[in-house]
């Protein structure tokens, strides 16, 4: 069964983009040491969506039975999104489990989390603290959003630094003097208290 799924993941490669440079490229996979069951690769946030600008590293574990049983995919680049786990990066996706079908491809797959980005589902979340901030309070969510795609998923240039200060040169940095966290515990915690200081600090 591994030699049919990397037969058709072989296969698969030749219909997607291959190189880097590629303009208007919406994502990139490539096998990680040679092995076709192992990909890794990133995908880029749409346009005019939250995540713009963003490169998303994802990791693609191609199980034995492929194509007849879906790929496990993870972000490997931290996201603020309802149906994308904060933490671990899981994505809940129906194609990923009981909608999957053999005829469906690591393209469709790419396709399908790209629309995800733009499109989120709160109403079927895989991180219910995000689910909960879309929902009760939208405009902490898409200021969230915004800042995690610029704090992990950009090169952080100077101009987008000016647009997130308050985040950066403020909360964060307070945060740390009170508790001595790390950034990136800093970030997640104040996230989840809708960026109030006071909240993150007791429920560290």
């Amino acid at each position: 069964m591994a030699n049919i799924a990397a037969k058709r993941i072989k296969r698969e490669f030749m219909e997607l983009p291959q190189t880097e440079n590629e303009p208007n490229k919406l994502f990139h996979i490539e096998p990680v040491d040679n092995n076709l069951l192992n990909l890794t690769g990133y995908v880029i946030g749409p346009s005019e969506s939250l995540f713009e600008g963003g490169r998303f590293k994802v990791e693609i574990k191609i199980p034995e039975t492929y194509p007849f049983n879906p790929p496990k995919v993870r972000f490997t680049t931290k996201i603020w999104h309802p149906n994308i786990s904060s933490v671990t990066g899981a994505i809940c996706l129906d194609i990923l489990k009981d909608q999957w079908a053999a005829a469906m491809t690591l393209r469709t797959v790419l396709l399908s989390i790209q629309a995800l980005l733009t499109s989120p589902e709160p109403d079927d979340p895989q991180d219910a603290v995000v689910a909960r901030q879309f929902k009760d309070h939208p405009d902490f969510y898409r200021q969230t959003a915004k800042f995690w795609t610029y704090y992990f998923a950009t090169d952080r240039s100077a101009e987008k630094r000016k647009q997130f200060e308050s985040y950066e040169g403020t909360k964060i940095k307070r945060l740390r003097e009170l508790s001595h966290i790390d950034e990136e515990r800093a970030i997640c915690a104040l996230s989840q208290f809708n960026w109030n200081i006071e909240q993150a600090l007791q429920n560290l």
